[in-house]
């Protein structure tokens, strides 16, 4: 059974940083695109971050300069690195990949609440 477990999500006064981790898990045979979305209160869910298999990223222009996605493979983890954190960025954080199980398969993980306070 597939399984995206985040973690490292918290409480965190602004100006503050939070490193989440996402971990793949189960039979997986590839993972493609790997991306960070996140859904404040009363609001749509937006992609945050976006990671390629080869390493190319992309940010959502509200986060560029202060989020940083990475991944390793040899894990199949993904983690989202924020500083600067803003009352803004108040969201439950979601992992969400494009698995080969092997057929392909968009899943997603239950997400992690970042809280940064005033």
């Amino acid at each position: 059974q597939v399984q995206l477990v985040e973690s490292g999500g918290g409480l965190v006064q602004a100006g503050g940083s939070l490193r989440l981790s996402c971990a793949a898990s189960g039979s997986i045979f590839r993972i493609d695109d790997m991306n960070w979305y996140r859904q404040a209160p009363g609001k749509q869910r937006e992609l945050v971050a976006t990671i390629t298999s080869g390493g190319s990223t992309n940010y959502a222009t509200s986060v560029k300069g202060r989020f940083t996605i990475s991944r390793d493979n040899a894990k199949n983890t993904v983690y989202l690195q924020m500083i600067s954190l803003k009352p803004e960025d108040t969201a439950v954080y979601y992992c969400n990949a494009d698995l080969r199980v092997p057929y392909a398969i968009n899943y997603w993980g239950k997400g992690t609440l970042v809280t940064v306070s005033l």
